[in-house]
């Protein structure tokens, strides 16, 4: 191999640059207190790695984000646990940054001549904040939605830049679709570049004026970092890893239902490392809030960079640094405190103990209206749907039947000439209602056929009314449609149809700035749609 290495070593210099990464030399009082900066480049690591897996079945748009999610989590082989990984990651990367700065500020090794590394450890640990909280909201569910939405507030209310804040995250209207863009964009792309940027630069200052020896470990001779060093490092982050591991694999990362943009008895909560600053507000009300919103929280920042600078004292034993413990008991209490007071006020989740939903509710509403289409021009007569004697026409739910949406609609409209011979009459219906009617078709199995045609005619009749006003073109009902409006799943856990009919004649009146129109439906249609809605 040697002649290899050298070739290697000649054009790219990479043996030397290994050799001298190795060979460092470290102070002799260097041991396992320093694995935690190792640690949490290895969390970012896998943070990275699972970003790209997650990448690739990942769809970055609001309402498809759920779905791919829920894909992720329940069908994808392994996927389950990469969002663990991801998941439980992100919060481990938090803690062991952290960890990693209370150490050094313990220490005093943020001391000259090494304030500048301290300056862009801080900045690591703003830009590791920054990704747990634009990567909260891309799930696009209910607790994703409404975290945001808090977050957006709280940007709001800084004197001066809040309203360009605001309008910054893409939120002026509301978090939606822009919102997601943006956040989308900074996890993705913005954050990665800045995070790599500022490791490799926090890594060359560590190496340009090395770590720093422990009070009165100047003058003892100084060790290498291979291979003792770097055998704690490993062992450190195998444990880290099993851990992680652990989580991942025994507990489920959270996924809350599609987010609801109208279910205002949604109690938000963010993460878990910024419920302190949510259960700070709770202190500051009123003209005060911007107080522990902003003015508060950007003081202790400001407060963490300048720390160099204010400390200008020797370099003394570890017991001499009280007033640094004291400093960090204090925050950590406090910081404790104020997260069990944020979790212990946190209300119940309300489960619902209702039965599995019939089938037909899992339909989009132009498959129900299918069902409608279906039943009015008596198809029945010819066919049967999985069950009863044999008709003249075939069994419509058995696979060796099935055709595609294509030569369905060719045969409603001239069945002589897709099955020569047979006597069905043409089917006249306009062409979106022959899409549903095919729609309705080629969701029916075996399995499903019996629950399908026992669907109530009542909500069949309001999905043929959803259908023919288009609602599907600002609403999401089962994962079909536009979400310019809010999506329509679970409306009667937040609305009861008396509030439903009246915002359906005056929505204005109901959701003040809504861009929807009044629908003058008759009793009988609106009793329809209603009852359709109630029961998604």
């Amino acid at each position: 191999m040697r002649p290899v290495i050298e070739w290697i070593e000649t054009r790219t210099g990479l043996e030397t640059g290994i050799k001298n990464f190795l060979y460092e030399e470290i102070p002799a009082s260097a041991g396992w207190h320093q694995v935690l900066g190792s640690v949490a480049l290895f969390c970012f690591l896998i943070q990275a790695l699972t970003g790209m897996l997650l990448a690739f079945n990942y769809a970055a748009t609001p309402g498809e984000a759920y779905n791919s999610v829920k894909y992720i989590m329940n069908e994808l082989t392994g996927g389950a646990l990469i969002r663990g990984l991801h998941h439980w990651g992100a919060s481990m990367m938090i803690v062991v940054v952290v960890l990693h700065m209370v150490q050094v500020f313990i220490w005093g090794a943020y001391r000259r001549p090494r304030e500048a590394t301290w300056v862009v450890g801080c900045l690591l640990l703003m830009v590791t904040m920054a990704f747990g909280l634009t990567g909260y909201l891309l799930p696009w569910d209910n607790r994703a939605y409404w975290g945001t939405v808090v977050t957006t507030q709280i940007a709001g209310l800084a004197p001066g830049l809040g309203p360009y804040a605001v309008r910054l995250m893409g939120a002026d209207g509301g978090v939606g679709v822009v919102t997601f863009a943006r956040f989308y964009a900074l996890h993705t792309l913005l954050l990665p570049l800045g995070i790599l940027s500022l490791i490799g630069f926090h890594v060359y200052l560590v190496r340009k004026h090395g770590v720093a020896p422990g009070p009165g470990d100047e003058g003892k001779p100084k060790k290498k970092f291979y291979p003792g060093q770097v055998f704690k490092d490993t062992v450190a982050i195998f444990v880290a890893f099993c851990i992680l591991f652990g989580m991942a694999v025994a507990l489920k990362a959270p996924l809350d239902r599609l987010a609801d943009p109208t279910d205002t008895t949604y109690v938000p909560r963010p993460d878990w490392y910024f419920l302190f600053l949510f259960q700070m507000l709770k202190f500051f009300e009123g003209p005060l809030e911007v107080v522990g919103a902003v003015i508060l929280p950007n003081l202790a920042i400001v407060a963490l960079f300048l720390v160099p600078f204010f400390d200008r004292s020797k370099l003394s034993g570890l017991m001499d640094r009280k007033l640094a413990m004291a400093v960090v008991v204090i925050a950590g209490a406090g910081w404790t405190a104020l997260t069990a007071a944020a979790i212990a006020s946190t209300p119940a989740q309300v489960v619902s103990e209702a039965g599995e939903p019939a089938e037909w509710t899992h339909l989009s509403p132009v498959e129900l209206a299918g069902i409608g289409y279906y039943r009015a021009e008596n198809c029945s007569s010819c066919h049967t749907l999985g069950d009863g004697a044999s008709k003249a026409g075939p069994d419509l739910a058995a696979a060796p039947t099935k055709r595609d949406a294509a030569w369905m609609l060719a045969h409603f409209k001239q069945p002589a000439q897709q099955v020569p011979g047979t006597s069905m009459p043409p089917v006249h219906l306009p062409d979106s209602q022959l899409n549903s009617l095919a729609a309705f078709l080629l969701k029916l199995n075996p399995a499903n056929a019996k629950q399908l045609r026992e669907a109530p005619q009542e909500a069949v009749e309001g999905a043929m009314i959803y259908q023919n006003n288009r609602c599907g073109s600002c609403h999401v009902v089962n994962g079909t449609g536009v979400q310019m409006g809010p999506p329509l799943n679970g409306i009667a856990r937040r609305r009861d149809r008396k509030w439903l009919e009246g915002h359906f004649a005056e929505p204005q009146k109901f959701s003040p700035g809504s861009m929807m129109p009044p629908y003058r439906f008759n009793p009988k249609d609106m009793e329809r749609i209603t009852s359709y809605l109630l029961q998604l």
